[in-house]
């Protein structure tokens, strides 16, 4: 059974803290792969402690529980998920864990999905030649997880969250075409939906994960200003 014990990124010294974000990895995935990301948020004074693959590690989602319960971390507490990942936070939001603040879902598998071979997979997944690279001579990440169906994926239970949700998802996204992410979405009032022209499917590890980093953590400042996320900035660049 995969390791639990999460990938862990720090404040650097000095800075106060701003908050904490839980990732739960995608199918094939574990925790390591967000390293790009988590140190990116980091470097803005946000921690983050990113958790393997759900499908194939249930006490994922214990470890996901008890760091969003963990007192010393600090909040808000922002549960991140990728891919299933996602699926898997909905339904820890909707368990009503202990903690949680709010969510980030990128990429959120509606359907299923066959690619045929590792390089149609690695194309479906990032644009991004450094990570597709870094999956490809990865001992630990595991090819060909794209085309399993999971056999017990938790209902995305959207109706029983009332935290604020952010959604990101790429235009251009193979493994989870837009259209059905955006109608999963559709009539839920708490999420706010973020799409990424010629986006795949991995968005916070593709070609524009300084752009979904960006998204993030703006999203971080809005609510550690409030739950209603007033605005900061406005206007457009």
């Amino acid at each position: 059974m995969p390791s639990s014990a999460p990938s862990s990124w720090d404040e650097p010294e000095g800075l106060a803290a701003r908050g904490t974000l839980v990732v739960l990895a995608g199918r094939g995935e574990h925790g390591g792969v967000y390293e790009r990301f988590g140190r990116r948020l980091a470097f803005d004074a946000y921690r983050v402690r990113a958790l393997g693959d759900p499908t194939v590690d249930p006490s994922v989602l214990d470890a996901a529980a008890k760091l969003l319960a963990d007192e010393s971390l600090p909040g808000p507490k922002v549960l991140v998920g990728s891919d299933t990942g996602a699926r898997y936070a909905v339904h820890l939001a909707a368990e009503r864990a202990t903690g949680l603040d709010a969510l980030i879902l990128a990429g959120l598998p509606i359907g299923p999905w066959v690619s045929g071979s590792w390089e149609t997979e690695a194309e479906a997944r990032t644009a991004c030649p450094t990570h597709q690279g870094r999956l490809t001579n990865d001992p630990d990440f595991r090819r060909g997880a794209l085309d399993e169906s999971p056999d017990e994926l938790p209902e995305l239970r959207l109706d029983l969250v009332d935290l604020p949700v952010l959604a990101l998802h790429g235009t251009d996204d193979a493994v989870s075409p837009l259209d059905g992410a955006l109608n999963a979405y559709a009539g839920h009032p708490t999420v706010r939906t973020v799409t990424f022209n010629g986006g795949r499917h991995d968005v916070l590890n593709d070609a524009l994960h300084r752009t979904a980093a960006a998204t993030v953590v703006l999203f971080l400042e809005r609510l550690r200003l409030s739950a209603e996320l007033p605005a900061i900035a406005e206007g457009s660049v």
